[in-house]
């Protein structure tokens, strides 16, 4: 398979779990993936922010809050297979977070309390299997209690019961005070048999600094996985040049995929800024080229 920072949508269809991450680490730091909340109306009517997304250039779609036994979509049309549907229009591959919630911390924020479809369970993950998710991260939203100890234990759990990627770690403290920037822990994850680790992007979570990072991404690339940069602390929608300055700071750490996240107006990143990040990190050559391709090449 291609590196899939050159693939169409038709050399997607039938990869394997092995051959898509194989693909994206051919692409050299220069693959996006973008995440919306599927629980709010999209940013513009008639138009899901999973398609918005793909326009503008992302090459990896997750759905946030996508309850799996009821996997509905606010704005989309009724279907009986709404992640098949969402694939179809975008030609991208579609992930979902799954939460490993940590009932044995308190969470130092009013506690958001998460419906079964959104935690980790043998349950979720099979129906995930079933909805053809192609990814699943193993992280946790805002005040939800979600502890690296969980996401450990949580991780081979998926792979007993979920055949795509599976990518693992936090993007902020998710109510929690612990460290999310832990080199044993995003080591563990890997032995455990995560194909990627999530990383705060450097100069989101305080404290995140290059010289923190990029060796803890050397060890983890050393050990056959993925490194997830991740803007998940509402500045995915500050200014494009904030923006720039996280993608170019991945690149010097060595990451190979940038997260942006959902904090954005409409619950997805600002398109402007997809836009400002995929330029940076990538040139016009390859970002005009996903945002041009047509899904049914």
């Amino acid at each position: 398979m291609k590196r899939l920072l050159s693939c169409y949508a038709s050399d997607m269809v039938g990869a394997t779990k092995e051959e898509l991450k194989q693909s994206i680490l051919s692409s050299e730091g220069r693959i996006i993936m973008g995440e919306t909340v599927v629980t709010a109306a999209p940013l513009i009517a008639g138009v899901t922010n999973a398609e918005m997304m793909a326009a503008f250039g992302c090459d990896l779609l997750v759905l946030n809050e996508l309850d799996v036994f009821h996997p509905e979509i606010v704005g989309f049309y009724d279907c009986d297979k709404p992640i098949a549907e969402i694939k179809r229009l975008t030609g991208r591959l579609v992930g979902i977070n799954l939460e490993p919630v940590d009932s044995s911390q308190e969470v130092q924020d009013q506690q958001v309390f998460l419906k079964l479809g959104r935690q980790v369970s043998p349950e979720s993950l099979g129906q995930a299997q079933a909805l053809g998710v192609d990814f699943i991260m193993l992280t946790g939203n805002p005040a939800t209690g979600v502890s690296m100890a969980a996401i450990r234990s949580a991780i081979g759990l998926a792979k007993e019961h979920f055949e795509g990627l599976i990518f693992a770690g936090k993007m902020h403290g998710a109510g929690l005070g612990e460290s999310v920037v832990d080199s044993q822990a995003l080591l563990d994850f890997v032995e455990l048999g995560a194909d990627g680790v999530l990383i705060p992007a450097v100069g989101t979570v305080p404290g995140v600094r290059e010289e923190i990072v990029a060796p803890i991404v050397s060890q983890v690339k050393a050990r056959g996985a993925l490194v997830i940069s991740t803007i998940g602390t509402s500045q995915e929608s500050a200014d494009s040049q904030t923006v720039r300055e996280f993608g170019l700071s991945n690149k010097r750490v060595g990451s190979d995929i940038h997260h942006i996240g959902d904090g954005g107006y409409g619950r997805m990143p600002d398109p402007e800024n997809l836009l400002a990040l995929s330029l940076a990190v990538r040139g016009k050559r390859h970002t005009y080229f996903k945002m041009g391709q047509s899904v049914r090449r």
